[in-house]
């Protein structure tokens, strides 16, 4: 079954999806775009609502980066039987995405001295107020949000890494459970290989 996997030359929201894909040993075709040429009115006018990621599997697609990481995260034995534990993960994930609400706000903000402001905010406040609850939820819960390893701490690493990229800084280092647990998924079979030979990511 062919699969495919629409996103830009960058980690943000396609990453997660990668590691997913990689993880569960998994060829398909990583087709990625230049940020610096986009958009590409033919590619954008295809997608069904003009947004990058966009994930295809056997002559279907799928768009919305949540909705694709949680079905591979269904494929990979990754999303808990019960849907209550299933209701949590997903509360983590909007949680980690409400944090990236507020740093793509300020990646997408063209006045120079609005832009810095929210970097201050997101620096002096926002950080901390998320990655502190981050840290409690992960050491009540075995250092992963579920309990064990699911699609949301794949998420939650990419978002993470990209957030890093955007803020030239290492967060984690800080937090050392939420530390931890970006080592862990660095290091899995398939994700770990990955890494080793992906180019870095820049600005």
């Amino acid at each position: 079954m062919a699969r495919k996997l629409h996103y830009f030359n960058v980690n943000g929201l396609g990453e997660p999806i990668r590691y997913l894909l990689h993880y569960g040993k998994q060829n398909f075709e990583d087709v990625r775009y230049e940020r610096a040429t986009w958009p590409i009115k033919s590619v954008k006018d295809s997608l069904p609502y003009g947004q990058l990621p966009l994930y295809e599997e056997g002559g279907r697609s799928l768009n919305q980066s949540l909705a694709i990481a949680r079905y591979l995260g269904q494929q990979f034995n990754l999303v808990p039987t019960d849907i209550w534990e299933q209701a949590e993960l997903d509360a983590a994930v909007y949680n980690v995405y409400d944090f990236w609400a507020k740093a793509l706000a300020w990646f997408k903000e063209k006045d120079v001295a609005r832009k810095e402001i929210l970097k201050k905010e997101i620096l002096n406040e926002h950080i901390d107020f998320f990655f502190s609850r981050f840290e409690r939820d992960l050491k009540a819960n075995k250092g992963y949000f579920g309990g064990k390893l699911s699609w949301a701490d794949f998420v939650f690493v990419g978002i993470v890494e990209v957030s890093n990229l955007f803020f030239g800084m290492e967060i984690e280092k800080k937090y050392p459970t939420v530390q931890a647990l970006m080592q862990k998924v660095r290091t899995l079979p398939g994700v770990k290989e990955y890494i080793a030979t992906r180019k870095p990511y820049t600005m």
